[in-house]
């Protein structure tokens, strides 16, 4: 009889102990999901959009490679008075010294980097993070004598180290919301159907200034935007640059 009240006990324990655990595990789950929410969590995110009232969009290109249609790209974004962020790697600016100084010297385009090599960052030692930025960032401010204080990490590829290592050196780091796939040598109508089909408030496209058709489509692209109502703004004028969080899907939100 005292053995199997014994056992009964050690059997309404264990039980009491699964429990425990697994209001334990629901919690952190609940918890976590509302820190990274509420930007508390650890894991950090970059800003993909901007929550805003204002229909408002920002047209980026990526530049590692060619150079052959950056200047129709520019001559495109004046003639339409659009705006764009052009995100250069660092041999990029220094093989095309004339295309950037070009770029940088319209009052419709912003510059930030891409990295200097354009590798994938969150396989770096964090002092490698750090000399890919401030080695890209120092390029491109010399050819253009502007502040560079924006990041796109190459492939979209980052980590908590990364973003913590681009704050350090005055970088807010940038993804996008809308993806063109102009890298996969979509058709001019293609690429115009993704971006405006799918961008709102705030987004960030995302645009490579050597894709096949970007040139292309790129009248159609602001033709249709605008009819939809949007006005285009720059990254920088875009995103908040203090008083912010950001959501779980890179959605920075004005505190």
């Amino acid at each position: 009889m005292r053995f199997f009240v014994v056992k009964r006990s050690a059997i309404i324990l264990a039980a009491v102990a699964v429990a425990v655990l697994a209001l334990s595990a629901t919690a952190v789950y609940f918890t976590g999901a509302a820190a990274i929410f509420n930007n508390t969590s650890p894991k950090k995110v970059p800003i993909y959009s901007v929550e805003t009232d204002e229909k408002a969009v920002a047209l980026t290109f990526d530049a590692a490679w060619g150079a052959d249609k950056t200047l129709g790209i520019l001559e495109t974004v004046e003639k339409k008075d659009a705006k764009a962020t052009f995100f250069l790697v660092s041999f990029w600016a220094d093989k095309y010294r004339d295309e950037l100084k070009k770029l940088a010297a319209s009052d419709r385009i912003e510059i930030g980097t891409h990295s200097a090599t354009h590798p994938y960052m969150s396989k770096l030692s964090k002092d490698k993070m750090a000399l890919e930025l401030s080695t890209s960032k120092e390029l491109i401010e010399g050819i253009t004598g502007k502040k560079i204080d924006l990041f796109r990490p190459p492939y979209g590829d980052y980590s908590d180290a990364l973003l913590d290592t681009a704050k350090a050196q005055g970088l807010h780091t940038i993804q996008w919301d809308v993806d063109s796939l102009d890298w996969k040598d979509l058709s001019a109508e293609q690429i115009t159907s993704r971006i405006v089909g799918n961008c709102r408030n705030g987004s960030i496209v995302l645009m490579h200034n050597d894709g096949k058709h970007t040139l292309e489509a790129l009248p159609s692209i602001i033709d249709g935007l605008r009819a939809k109502g949007f006005t285009f703004k720059t990254v920088g004028e875009l995103i908040y640059k203090d008083n912010y969080t950001i959501d779980h899907t890179g959605r920075q939100i004005r505190s």
